[in-house]
């Protein structure tokens, strides 16, 4: 071959895997560009990748704290909604790191001065949130870079090893987690944790929703149950008391279908001293079953969470300020998206009467979670 024609021919071959890359780069419909995480983060590689089910429902990923990026579901109007909040950009993840949608741990929730006990031995965490630990410290389970395999078109593994006193824990933790996206629109979340010294574990997914759409503005208006007959009372640093208290007769209970926001300004201690819904509620039954769900009445989106924990944490977004801008260009104001967190309850390494977050080596920590997505009034 001709030195001119091998050189046309290279070019054309170039110009041709350039095009392939880029369209491929640009095959989601949340308008995100995957070289835009596409990074070093602690001299491990960034990426994002994107699942997709028989219904055309899309959720992009990123290994960074195996964030959810994107998630869009089937509304009313026979369109799809992006449901959870994030960002463009990895670049903006960091800076902004506010655990959206990322996997929280070793322990979820806070515990007390950032300080337990196990077997005699005081163990001292980083503190990061007052005077306590919160979602397992200065660079828990949502700041690092997970081990990511893509298994099938709507199928991730994720492993992490959690070494020994990172963050002031003991033993080194294994970590595997599965995310799932079905042709039943469920999100499914496996987690699997085993450690080689005595510890705490309290795994959970820390998406913030809102089922009207990313950025749409307040959730107040979302219909909720809770599948609940007590909450966990905490003091004003989101502490529990130790008090399991009767939801019954209090602004608390949403047994019943209500309103987000129509009980949100009553004058009840629980709701003043978490600015809002920052609670952790006792799911009723043993097993896998319905924690939670919600419908935004706008889209037509109905969400159901199940899991096989005993609690669930509901947070009504009540510490953003519209200090952060969204991939969609809004901004996150006021109670404009909520968490809805399967696990253990907040403190439970301090609390007796608590389900027990200790982890033994030779035992394997389980938790599912599925979050489940559908239409109601359809056209």
């Amino acid at each position: 071959m001709k030195t001119s024609h091998l050189i046309r021919f290279f070019f054309i071959g170039y110009i041709l895997a350039f095009v392939s890359c880029t369209s491929v780069m640009m095959e989601n419909r949340a308008g995100i560009n995957p070289k835009d995480f596409q990074q070093s983060v602690d001299g491990k590689s960034v990426n994002l990748w994107k699942l997709e089910n028989a219904n055309g429902v899309e959720m992009l990923v990123t290994n960074y704290g195996a964030k959810v990026v994107s998630l869009l579901v089937p509304d009313k109007n026979d369109g799809f909604v992006d449901v959870v909040t994030g960002f463009k950009t990895l670049d903006e993840f960091i800076k902004y790191e506010t655990y959206f949608g990322a996997v929280i741990g070793r322990y979820a929730n806070r515990i007390a001065k950032g300080e337990f006990t196990l077997d005699g031995v005081e163990y001292k965490l980083a503190i990061n949130n007052g005077e306590n630990h919160l979602h397992g410290g200065l660079k828990g389970f949502n700041a690092v870079v997970w081990d990511c395999r893509k298994l099938n078109d709507n199928t991730l593994e994720f492993h992490y090893l959690s070494k020994d006193m990172e963050e002031g824990y003991p033993g080194n933790l294994e970590v595997s987690m599965i995310y799932q996206l079905t042709d039943k629109n469920e999100f499914k979340i496996s987690y699997k944790a085993s450690t080689d010294k005595k510890t705490v574990v309290n795994l959970t997914h820390h998406s913030f929703f809102n089922l009207s759409g990313d950025g749409s503005g307040s959730i107040n208006d979302h219909f909720l149950i809770l599948n609940a007959d007590y909450f966990i009372p905490t003091n004003d640093a989101l502490i529990p008391t130790g008090e399991i208290r009767l939801l019954e007769n209090t602004p608390m209970d949403f047994r019943t279908p209500m309103p987000i926001g129509s009980r949100i300004d009553e004058d009840y201690d629980a709701l003043k001293l978490g600015k809002g819904y920052d609670h952790t509620y006792v799911i009723r039954g043993e097993g896998m079953r319905l924690h939670a769900a919600v419908y935004s009445s706008k889209t037509g989106i109905e969400m159901r969470v199940f899991s096989d924990q005993p609690g669930v944490q509901f947070y009504g977004g009540n510490f953003f300020d519209g200090s952060v801008k969204g991939k969609t260009g809004n901004v996150y104001g006021f109670r404009e998206a909520f968490a809805l967190e399967t696990g253990l309850y907040p403190d439970s390494p301090n609390q007796e009467n608590f389900p027990s977050p200790v982890l033994e080596p030779g035992e394997v920590y389980k938790h599912e979670c599925v979050y489940v997505f559908s239409v109601r009034n359809a056209k």
